[in-house]
């Protein structure tokens, strides 16, 4: 009873329309403003305040204090986890709004970051590309990382130390590809990389990244992930090393 009470609690939680707004919104894995939040989610200041004291009571924000200012992030990699979940069953089994897509919801679909780690279309290539050169394992329950791939990932520049307690390599899947992309230390290390060399940048105010032209060659060279200038696609690409940017 006591765990079905807390299922409810969250759902409540993750539920309401400001607050979903919020925690989509802190996904990118940044640290953001009451203020800048309630601009997210199209309500006032105060009531943001109340719905993120909600949060950080039910544990799924955290609150770091700095001078005047108060900001928020997702409490853990596994509320994270769960967000994006929800985020795949709404994409794949609830019907579908009649919406037209945005310039941003395509730019999403092609790069964004999920908490820590890269998704959408370049995430999943990169993925899909450590697979095949056999760096990685991945099953439906867990992925591993080879010899090959310590080797590859560190000459890469990808510092996989020290293991902590946290995930280490494990599938996650995408809400706009269905198919797996990498979490866990392995999935952020990557995305930290990438970020480092420029290969990719965050686009303000979105959870979209930015492919530059050294990444478009870095990721040719590096991971044999080709990437043509035909524009955003629509639908799922059936080679998943091909994309359009």
């Amino acid at each position: 009873m006591v765990a079905a009470a807390n299922l409810v609690e969250v759902a409540a939680l993750v539920g309401d329309t400001a607050r979903a707004t919020m925690l989509n919104a802190l996904m990118g894995g940044q640290s953001l403003t009451a203020t800048e939040l309630a601009y997210c989610a199209n309500v006032s200041r105060s009531t943001a305040s109340g719905h993120l004291s909600k949060l950080v009571a039910a544990r799924l924000l955290t609150v770091i204090h700095k001078r005047r200012f108060s900001y928020y992030r997702i409490a853990s990699p596994l509320v994270a986890t769960m967000l994006e979940s929800i985020k795949v069953v709404a994409a794949i089994e609830v019907p579908p709004r009649r919406q037209p897509r945005s310039a941003n919801d395509n730019a999403l679909r092609f790069a964004r970051s999920c908490y820590d780690h890269l998704a959408g279309q370049v995430g999943v290539a990169v993925t899909d590309a450590l697979v095949a050169m056999g760096h990685i394992v991945l099953t439906d329950e867990g992925g591993e990382v080879t010899s090959s791939g310590g080797r590859f990932l560190s000459a890469f520049g990808a510092d996989l130390r020290p293991r902590t307690r946290r995930i280490f390599c494990q599938p996650c899947l995408d809400w706009s590809e269905r198919r797996y992309h990498l979490k866990g230390l392995v999935g952020a290390r990557i995305l930290d990389r990438l970020l480092e060399l420029g290969w990719l940048k965050c686009v303000p105010g979105s959870r979209a990244l930015e492919l530059t032209s050294s990444g478009r060659a870095g990721l040719s060279e590096t991971f044999q992930i080709e990437i043509n200038n035909e524009g955003m696609p629509t639908d799922r690409l059936r080679d998943p090393r091909r994309l359009t940017a």
